[in-house]
């Protein structure tokens, strides 16, 4: 099964004061981590033509135009570039602790359409999120707002993968 890895990087980032796509390195790590996916696919919104810029060549980029509805409009976006059948590897650009390790081992087991997993840091969920084929659409139809997969999570049994010695999982909102 082809994995694709989504980065969600469309935000104004108001409490970092710029876009985070915009911030030091975050994007060309960001893609980084998602390396061991078959294809990765950036999703930009504020500021779109100047982050692009700083996207790795061979890289995919889809632009939110309806980013400033919040991460539901980015992830919507960054699903609808995806082949049908792909399992999808979902992570934020906001995470620099978060390496191409926690995706690893998020695809250490076998991933099949069914498959739905996400890192835990001390048992604690976050991101990336791993999606199997069969609930690719069915995410994009509740991300709204700035609630992403989260709805579509909570009432489903989701794999939690430790990866809490790898990483925090804790996002950055200022500097």
């Amino acid at each position: 099964m082809t994995t694709v890895g989504v980065l969600l990087a469309a935000g104004a980032g108001r409490r970092m004061g710029r876009p985070k796509a915009l911030v030091d390195d975050w994007l060309a790590r960001g893609v980084a981590t998602l390396g061991p996916c078959d294809r990765v696919v950036v999703v930009l919104g504020a500021e779109a033509e100047v982050a692009r810029e700083r996207v790795p060549a061979g890289v995919g980029v889809v632009v939110a135009r309806d980013w400033a509805e919040g991460m539901g409009a980015s992830l919507r976006s960054g699903l609808g570039a995806v082949e049908d059948g792909s399992a999808v590897v979902v992570t934020l650009v906001d995470l620099p602790d978060v390496d191409h390790r926690v995706v690893e081992r998020l695809l250490a087991v076998p991933v099949g359409p069914a498959t739905l997993r996400r890192a835990a840091y001390d048992a604690v969920p976050g991101h990336p999120v791993l999606l199997g084929a069969d609930h690719v659409a069915g995410v994009a139809a509740v991300a709204v707002g700035d609630r992403g997969a989260r709805d579509y999570l909570r009432v489903r049994e989701v794999e939690l993968v430790e990866c809490g010695d790898l990483a925090t999982g804790e996002d950055v909102d200022s500097r």
